[in-house]
């Protein structure tokens, strides 16, 4: 019997360890507002031999979106090359998909992250036997430090700083055949120093969108974690620093427009009617302007509550029973909100009239 269950467990833990191995190019996190523009930064020198570079991408965490430094990075084994992570919008949502080693490289979302990342593939250089040759014309390095080098040239015409796939203002790319097959071949997460270098990227708030405007101060480092010592700042944004914020009212599959606090509209003051009294009539303004605010604020607190329902859905892979449940939750509490906000609005109109009268 003690032998039995001992096998049983052996065939889950394979299973386990095959499912977690294809997980890597699926979706890890999803949120409604897009990330900000790629920003424009030099890559720093090549430390040595072995070394793969990994650009740099907007991660998302609890103060909003964050900048990953590009680094350069040991390749866990030689022959295996880095897909980066990507942003694509698909039904009102943009979802994150993690990047991971292997002997090809997969769809990263057709996004330019430039130094050989072009959008498919990469052009900075290309595994030989258990040495990796840097493309000197894409790539800094230094051939005093690294001599397996060769040049070829790579015409690279787009300057889209773009950072995600899909959706109104996104990268239209799509994955080739040859990119579909690598994704489905054995791949190796992000190493050790990759995980350490992004947690303190979280922890740093000079990282994060809101505070650098989309031009960090750490755009680039030479290894992973060296946040202090030969860090390149970003010579500027690339772009403003908004998002993706036109996508925030997109309505969600079998939704109608307002089911979640996020598509609905904000509230106007509208234009008061004249009484003939100056003084009610300023009174009667300022208590729309008040009302609106308030209410508009109720807005943003319920969005982001509903967002953070959002995130916890696809960090636990809620199943679609789950995630029907959460729909009408969110349905109820916006169609109560704006119920009420309704009732408000009537009462300050009805006051007005009767203190008129």
């Amino acid at each position: 019997m003690h032998r039995i269950r001992a096998i049983r467990s052996l065939l889950f833990a394979l299973i386990m360890l095959a499912a977690s191995a294809a997980s890597f190019a699926q979706i890890g996190i999803s949120v409604r507002i897009g990330p900000p523009a790629l920003p424009v930064y030099e890559q720093p020198v090549c430390p040595g031999d072995g070394y793969i570079w990994t650009p740099g991408y907007w991660a998302y965490g609890q103060d909003g979106y964050f900048w990953v430094p590009g680094t350069w990075v040991l390749a866990p084994q030689p022959g295996y090359l880095w897909t980066p992570p990507w942003w694509g919008w698909n039904a009102g949502f943009f979802g994150f998909h993690e990047g991971y080693w292997g002997l090809h490289i997969g769809f990263y979302g057709g996004i330019n992250y430039g130094f050989g990342y072009f959008g498919h593939g990469y052009e900075g250089g290309r595994w030989d036997g258990d040495h990796f040759y840097y493309n000197r014309s894409v790539t800094n390095v230094n051939v005093t430090n690294v001599r397996n080098v060769y040049n070829t040239t790579v015409i690279n015409n787009n300057t889209n700083r773009v950072s995600f796939n899909g959706g109104e203002g996104g990268v239209h790319g799509v994955a080739t055949p040859q990119e579909e097959a690598a994704e489905r071949e054995r791949h190796v997460g992000p190493v050790a120093a990759q995980n350490q270098h992004v947690e303190m990227a979280r922890s740093n708030p000079q990282l994060r969108s809101s505070v650098n405007q989309g031009r960090p101060p750490i755009a680039a480092t030479a290894r992973p974690g060296e946040f202090d010592r030969g860090a390149v700042p970003a010579r500027e944004a690339g772009g403003p620093n908004e998002g993706a914020r036109g996508q925030n009212n997109v309505p969600r599959p079998g939704n109608a427009g307002g089911n979640e606090a996020r598509d609905l509209q904000p509230h106007e003051v509208p234009k008061p009617p004249s009484t003939g009294n100056d003084k009610v009539d300023q009174k009667y303004q300022q208590q729309q302007q008040k009302l609106a605010a308030k209410q508009n604020a109720e807005h943003a607190k319920l969005a982001q509550k509903q967002d953070s329902d959002h995130q916890r859905a696809a960090q636990k892979n809620y199943n679609d029973a789950q995630k029907q449940q959460v729909e009408q939750r969110h349905q109820q509490q916006t169609q109560q909100l704006e119920q009420k906000h309704t009732q408000q609005q009537q009462h300050l109109a009805s006051h007005q009239q009767s203190g008129h009268h």
